[in-house]
């Protein structure tokens, strides 16, 4: 209970002046996802100093787009040019206050799926089993219900 107090009291200290980690990282941009193939969109994601005015950001295939404040947040959509070239490019923001940060977007090349592997059509065993499949498991059923109820008969008899 001794420690109680004073680590409260400094916990009030700190918020009182000011001293936020939140305020340390207040600048950044966020891609999602950051890997992504040639034509395809991403998001962009930002914050700055102040989100209520617009910012820039730069970098790679995507040249330069202005994020809009939307949400608390500075944010886009963003389409990477289909015959962008697969590599890592950095993507950097510019407030208009001064600050910037950095994000790497993953470009991967777009690739067709192949075909999968010939295993069958799911019915590559021979004949009509169905039919047979459905009688046995009813006839199973009937014989599990009179062996039932002959084992309670010969109880109440004997």
């Amino acid at each position: 209970m001794r420690l109680f107090v004073p680590a409260v009291l400094a916990g009030l200290a700190c918020a009182l002046m000011g001293a936020s980690p939140a305020a340390a990282a207040a600048v950044f941009v966020e891609l999602n996802p950051s890997t992504v193939r040639a034509g395809d969109e991403f998001a962009l994601r930002a914050s700055c100093d102040d989100n209520l005015k617009s910012a820039t950001v730069r970098g790679g295939p995507v040249g330069s787009v202005t994020v809009e404040p939307e949400f608390g947040f500075l944010t886009a959509t963003v389409r990477v040019p289909a015959d962008t070239e697969p590599g890592d490019y950095p993507v950097t923001l510019t407030c208009p206050e001064g600050g910037g940060a950095t994000a790497v977007l993953h470009v991967v090349a777009k690739v067709e799926p192949s075909r999968g592997p010939a295993t069958g059509g799911g019915g590559t065993a021979p004949g009509p089993t169905g039919p047979l499949l459905i009688g046995g498991g009813l006839a199973l059923t009937l014989a599990g219900l009179v062996l039932g109820a002959v084992s309670l008969r010969r109880r109440r008899v004997g």
